[in-house]
């Protein structure tokens, strides 16, 4: 998602599974609209660019961290965080909380398009053989 690669997604492998989320303090709740002017810290510029743009139709200036983006809240860098999120836990020792869930996230078998269309064959095959295992789990 967020090099934008236009690629297949062609299986859901059913692990690592978490979410790609918007947190900022809980007094933010139910209130990210009033929000004027937001910033937003994230390792996922372009995942929260979209988001905020195309679909929340907010601008917002972007603050692009590595490492523990949590802490941007907390000292002022930014109102509101993009990134993900597995049990909530960091969120929690940080005083966030999920304000809203851009994407529901996992581990997939991604092909690229033109692979999938000049050996299509060969990838079904490889597909179908590791769909086959997941079930058997």
């Amino acid at each position: 998602m967020e090099e934008g690669r236009h690629l297949y997604e062609v299986l859901n492998l059913g692990f690592a599974a978490c979410k790609m989320a918007v947190a900022g303090p809980a007094e933010l709740q139910g209130k990210l609209d009033e929000l004027n002017n937001k910033r937003v810290a994230t390792k996922y510029p372009r995942i929260a660019r979209d988001y905020f743009e195309h679909k929340r139709k907010e601008s917002i200036e972007v603050i692009k961290l590595n490492g523990s983006v949590e802490l941007a809240p907390l000292v002022g860098l930014a109102e509101v965080i993009v990134d993900l999120v597995e049990s909530g836990r960091t969120l929690k020792e940080n005083g966030l909380v999920v304000l809203d869930t851009i994407a529901d996230i996992s581990a997939r078998m991604v092909v690229n398009r033109v692979s999938m269309k000049m050996e299509s064959e060969r990838i079904n095959s490889i597909i179908d053989g590791i769909s086959n295992q997941l079930e058997k789990r």
